[in-house]
This record gives structure tokens, sequence and C-alpha cells, in this order.
């Protein structure tokens, strides 16, 4: 199993907007197409205003083929230009990681 592990900062006062966008057009596409959710979050302390979530798929190529599928469906562009027009993001990233022997998530 691989983790991928997505963090996105939102511009300040702009994280309950990205969240409610989120929630209304990518979550059920990502639902659909991604399927194993590990968590999604919002920071309480530390570095604010970014929004973590992890999804974790089989293998690089189980990754590759679901995201492919779910970049396809028009639905996701209307995603990606509803947040684009609301102006509330200031830097994504994601990291691929892989969980230890121990780790509870395998």
């Amino acid at each position: 199993m691989i983790v991928d592990l997505r963090i996105y900062t939102c511009k300040p006062n702009k994280m309950a907007t990205f969240v409610k966008i989120y929630e209304e057009k990518a979550w059920p596409l990502q639902q659909k197409y991604l399927g194993n959710c590990l968590g999604w979050y919002t920071t309480v302390e530390g570095p604010l205003n970014r929004v973590v979530h992890m999804w974790g798929y089989a293998d690089q190529g189980d990754r590759e083929q679901r995201r492919k599928a779910m970049a396809a469906d028009p639905a996701w562009g209307a995603y990606l230009s509803a947040v684009a027009e609301a102006d509330v993001l200031l830097e994504m990233e994601n990291r691929i990681i892989a969980p230890t022997a121990f780790s509870p998530v395998k």
C-alpha cells in the first residue's frame, strides 16, 4: 500500500470556502474514483489555513489509474474551475508515503 498525502494551504479566511467547494464538488467524485480516503483534516494548531487529506492505494499504478479516470470526468474540471475562480489557495503539495511494518494502517 502507498498513501498519497495532500496538503493545501489556503489564503487567510478562505479555508471554509475551499472546504465547502471541495465537499460539494470534489468529495463525491473522489469517493467514486479514488475510494480509499484515510482521513481529511483541517489544522487547529501549528501552521494555519491548511487542509490535509490522505488516500490509500494498492500501488502507484493503482493511484495513476484512479486519478486518470477522475481527471477525465467533466465534473472534476468543473471543481477545478470553481476553486480557481474562488481564488482560495496559496499552495498545493502532495507526497507519496508508505507505511512501516508496524504501522496500524497497512
